[in-house]
């Protein structure tokens, strides 16, 4: 399996670009330690692959990695589709720029397109420029990422959702609940029996998580902010970290105690630009670096 981290930052990215924090002004400084939004690119098989979340640096990030970038036709791509993990716009605004696609497949839970066609209307705006066709996110059993044609030899890779929240997009906060409005991801590689755990919003650590986390070769996990004070601490909001659907790395309850248990490689992604983790300097990598866990970096090539 190879996994290609396309982006590791919360929204915003890291400069955000209306904020002058110490990790805003540390990225503008050293420019090495930009993030673009967090996401993966997942390869299928014969030079396809899947973008998981489509973000607003997408164009970036496909220009940034050559194995994603068109050819050997004028307007052949490699890009076989989107995976969404959830409806937030910081995942989801990448699909405009993707209208230049003869189609787009996406894969995606019930509630989160139900928000896209629905609320964001995406659908009616993106139908006049390419066709995108829906295809089920599922909870229970695997769906194939095709990498190209569909037959008995194109193991490829299977990805099943795990619900790790019910939290909702502001534009759809009156929508229904439903426990799938954010997922981890499950990806297995039969040829190879490797499997891979993507989780980049985790509100609560769940029996399935664990259960999923426990059986990986590799997991990369929200690691949005350090401790649960860190956003009212910091100003930038009056809510905790869990109280704004993401568990913190340290702290009673935090995830790093959670990581450090597991037998796979465990990564953190989706850092806020409040993270002190977005200094590479920070004397927290090294608190991770004892209990054997790492801080994914943009551009990172996993394989396992």
């Amino acid at each position: 399996m190879l996994l290609q981290v396309l982006g590791t930052a919360a929204g915003g990215g890291i400069p955000q670009w209306n904020c002058a924090c110490p990790g805003c002004s540390g990225a503008r400084a050293h420019p090495e330690r930009r993030r673009r939004h967090a996401s993966l690119a997942v390869a299928t098989g014969e030079g396809r692959w899947y973008l998981v979340n489509a973000t607003p640096d997408i164009g970036d990030q496909i220009e940034t990695h050559p194995a994603l970038q068109p050819g050997p036709g004028s307007r052949r791509t490699p890009i076989a589709g989107v995976v969404l993990t959830d409806a937030e716009l910081d995942h989801t605004l990448g699909l405009a720029r993707l209208r230049e696609a003869d189609g787009v497949d996406i894969l995606a839970t019930a509630p989160v397109r139900r928000a896209l066609t629905d609320r964001l209307r995406l659908d009616q705006v993106l139908g006049s420029y390419t066709a995108l066709t829906w295809r089920e996110l599922p909870c229970h059993g695997a769906e194939p990422l095709h990498g190209g044609a569909r037959g008995p030899t194109d193991a490829g890779v299977r990805i099943t959702a795990v619900p790790v929240s019910g939290k909702r997009p502001r534009y759809a906060a009156d929508a229904p609940e439903d426990d799938a409005w954010v997922v981890a991801l499950r990806l297995y590689e039969p040829a190879t029996g490797r499997s891979a755990v993507y989780a980049p919003a985790v509100a609560v650590w769940s029996d399935a998580l664990h259960r999923a986390a426990a059986e990986a070769d590799c997991v990369i996990v929200d690691g949005t902010f350090w401790d649960d004070e860190e956003p009212r601490r910091t100003g930038i909001s009056s809510r905790t970290a869990t109280g704004m659907g993401h568990l913190p790395i340290d702290g009673p309850g935090g995830t790093a105690g959670l990581l450090a248990t597991l037998s796979a490689r465990c990564y953190y992604t989706h850092l806020n630009n409040t993270n002190p983790l977005v200094d590479p300097t920070a004397a927290q990598h090294k608190r991770l670096a004892r209990l054997g866990i790492e801080v994914a970096d943009d551009e990172m090539v996993i394989e396992l």
